[in-house]
């Protein structure tokens, strides 16, 4: 069985961005493990209409096991989706991996939306490797912290890691 990933990002501003990771996973050569949750099914001409739209966004998310958030300039302001998708996400326990289209590695507060403040979410920039390592290791790694831990909030990865993963230690 698929594991598959539900993608929130701003549609007029940073579709490039998941357009990109579209294409990765259609390239066998990269490996790149990615069963997308909007490929599920397709919405129809009444996509206009908001109470259909949230309806299937729903069912998408509800079968998917993990949640990628990509951050780009102006994402915290989104409301009418974004963040009912990401309240939807945090409702039903889904592991939250954040990425920063400014390619910063750590939680950028500036630029995610306030509702991920206090969340258990890896926050990683956008990179291959970086977001290739999360999809595969986010949702295990989470499941084995304690619920004091993740009270804590936001993860990072390591320096280290950035490094293992041919990253260099302070690139993005």
């Amino acid at each position: 069985m698929a594991n598959f990933t539900y993608v929130v990002f701003d549609g007029d501003n940073d579709g490039w961005a998941y357009q990109y990771i579209r294409g990765w996973a259609v390239n066998r050569r990269l490996g790149f493990d990615f069963s997308n949750s909007h490929d599920l099914d397709a919405m129809t001409s009444r996509a206009q209409d908001e109470h259909y739209v949230k309806r299937n966004l729903r069912a998408r998310m509800q079968n998917s096991d993990q949640v990628l958030v990509l951050v780009g300039e102006k994402t915290k302001n989104l409301y009418r989706y974004v963040r009912w998708e990401i309240e939807m996400a945090i409702d039903l326990g889904l592991p939250i991996i954040v990425v920063n289209l400014n390619k910063k590695r750590n939680v950028d507060h500036e630029k995610m939306p306030p509702i991920l403040r206090d969340v258990c979410a890896l926050h990683i920039g956008y990179r291959f490797r970086a977001i290739k390592e999360a999809l595969s290791t986010w949702k295990s790694t989470l499941r084995g912290l304690s619920l004091a831990t993740r009270a804590e909030g936001p993860r990072v990865f390591t320096a280290k890691a950035y490094t293992d993963l041919g990253l260099g230690a302070s690139e993005g």
